[in-house]
């Protein structure tokens, strides 16, 4: 008879199997589920050498499966100055006053997490602001939502882009009527020319442009990109997650996370994209094809292509199919055309390649779901379970072709304005009140069948999965005569559970507990069905299991 390695005993156990949705116990040998049922029966498997660990009434389930992440990123900005809570000019001073104070050798202070409206709704951060807060060295305050940034004089006039500088489509260096910056910089590649200036060279942003590191990188600056990944997977395994879906990625990446892998310290399940931009021919995507071949086991893999079409709704560059509610005659530039991008959907579903595409606006969406439409036809209809992530806003007309053609949704509970205390202006501006009914529309998905999985977005959004879990439940409508969006609770843990692993093509080995599957898995500190919605917040994870290894357990 084989016996559990593991045994965990006096547990809530929440499945996510409909065969067996609960149990009390649940026996581990190797990196495998043994059996999963009463304790009584659990108890034959064990022998002297089981360890045995009791759940204390708590919720046991399957490992939180993170389906929209930037690993790098957010474990980079951990030591970072961040904003989040920070409102008015005053305590935005204090805070960065500090850290210039404590980093007066670094090339450029990256400061992130300010809202929009941090110095008040009807008052945009200006260069002039952060002058009077930091003259003398440069510095960028970056958005909650990464897709926008503030650069002072200093950083603006050392990155060469005072005067302007054509970035490309859907990005934009904003200008002021004297002609010059005025320090608001829209997207990636605006941002890019200030973002260098950094002592690391810009190695903050990892991934992000789908670029590799230089050739001049140092054997320290790896090892320090490597210590970097490593402090993000442990974090993640405190959050009880098991597997991540990245949103950024290059050769690089892979090569440090398959290093962190040999060395036993790859905590969580990592899946990697190849980064198509619009810089980029669709000759490129043999690499994505070579990362396919090579990285394919259960804890590292590629095999998928992320894109973006547009940008956001708060800074006016995500792409709507009519005017903006607060900016008429707007509605956003594409940062591929219909065409172009339909033309590199068809050409990455032909490799066989998984396609992941950030679209927020309900203009975007289309342009993606027509482009995975001509994929289908010129290729033929397959399992590729092709994704859009975010869709903030979505076109009634096109609820129903995701089911039709089996599009995965991948949306972030904390993003709608008023979640997670996010201001909800400019947001519900810029959607305008048309349009409310159809924004971060869970609901009205999962009603056409829509298979969603939930994700964080870090560092857009903070990684804990019990607080996305606790605002997809916890969610509001903005007005009297918006439809309600919210998530049940057991909708909420399978869609960062169960949807998740489907969403990467794992749902015959991981997202629910049962025989036979991988042990990946987490338990909460009390019974998340027993308690009030409120109470959700108060919950954390103490043990965390990844393929059959305790990757975190609390000390307390």
């Amino acid at each position: 008879m084989v016996h559990a390695d593991i045994l965990i005993k006096n547990a809530k156990v929440l499945t996510m199997d409909k065969d067996q949705p609960t149990a009390e116990a649940i026996a581990i040998t190797g990196n495998r589920i043994l059996a999963v049922g009463k304790l009584d029966a659990m108890a034959a498997f064990t022998n002297a050498k089981t360890q045995i660990i009791d759940a204390k009434g708590g919720t046991l389930m399957p490992g939180i499966v993170e389906s929209h992440m930037h690993l790098f990123g957010g474990a980079y900005g951990r030591r970072l100055l961040q904003l989040s809570g920070v409102s008015g000019f005053e305590a935005m001073k204090t805070a960065i006053q500090k850290f210039a104070r404590e980093n007066p050798d670094e090339g450029l202070l990256i400061v992130k997490a300010a809202d929009y409206s941090i110095l008040g709704e009807d008052e945009p951060i200006t260069r002039h602001h952060l002058d009077r807060m930091v003259a003398d060295q440069p510095v960028i305050v970056i958005a909650n939502d990464h897709h926008t940034g503030w650069a002072n004089t200093i950083a603006l006039e050392k990155a060469g882009i005072m005067r302007g500088r054509d970035v490309g489509a859907g990005n934009e260096i904003v200008m002021g009527d004297d002609g010059l910056a005025t320090g608001e910089l829209r997207e990636n590649h605006a941002m890019r020319p200030v973002m260098i200036l950094r002592t690391s060279g810009g190695r903050e942003m990892l991934g992000m442009p789908g670029i590799e590191p230089g050739s001049d990188l140092t054997a320290e600056q790896r090892q320090e990109d490597i210590d970097t990944l490593k402090d993000g997977l442990r974090f993640c395994a405190e959050c009880g997650i098991t597997a991540i879906h990245n949103m950024d990625g290059n050769r690089y990446q892979l090569d440090l996370l398959k290093d962190i892998q040999n060395e036993g310290d790859l905590l969580c399940r990592v899946e990697v994209p190849f980064h198509l931009t619009n810089s980029k021919s669709l000759a490129s995507l043999e690499e994505a094809s070579e990362y396919a071949a090579e990285f394919n086991s259960d804890m590292l893999k590629s095999g998928r292509v992320k894109m973006f079409v547009d940008g956001v709704l708060e800074s006016g560059t995500a792409v709507m199919l009519e005017d903006y509610g607060n900016q008429p005659g707007w509605r956003g530039e594409p940062l591929f055309s219909a065409g172009d991008f339909a033309e590199a959907a068809v050409e990455i579903d032909r490799r066989g390649l998984q396609i992941s595409v950030h679209a927020i606006g309900d203009g975007a969406v289309r342009i993606v779901l027509d482009g995975y439409a001509a994929a289908q036809k010129a290729n033929g209809r397959r399992d590729s379970r092709h994704r859009i992530e975010h869709i903030e806003v979505v076109h009634p007309d096109d609820i129903p072709r995701f089911t039709e053609m089996g599009v995965i949704a991948s949306m972030q509970p904390p993003h709608p304005p008023g979640s997670m205390g996010l201001p909800l202006e400019p947001g519900i501006s810029a959607i305008g009140p048309d349009r409310w009914q159809y924004a971060y529309a869970w609901r009205t998905l999962w009603n056409a069948g829509t298979r969603i999985c939930f994700a964080s977005d870090w560092p857009v959004s903070p990684l804990e999965p019990i607080l996305g879990i606790h605002a997809a439940v916890a969610r509001k409508p903005w007005a009297e005569n918006v439809p309600d969006q919210s998530a049940t609770l057991h909708e909420a843990l399978a869609s960062y559970t169960l949807h998740g692993a489907y969403a990467n093509f794992m749902e015959s080995k991981t997202g629910c507990l049962k025989k036979g599957f991988l042990a990946d898995i987490v338990v909460l500190s009390g019974d998340i069905e027993s308690i009030a919605t409120d109470d959700i917040l108060s919950l954390r994870p103490v043990l965390t299991i990844c393929n059959g290894q305790i990757s975190f357990e609390s000390v307390a």
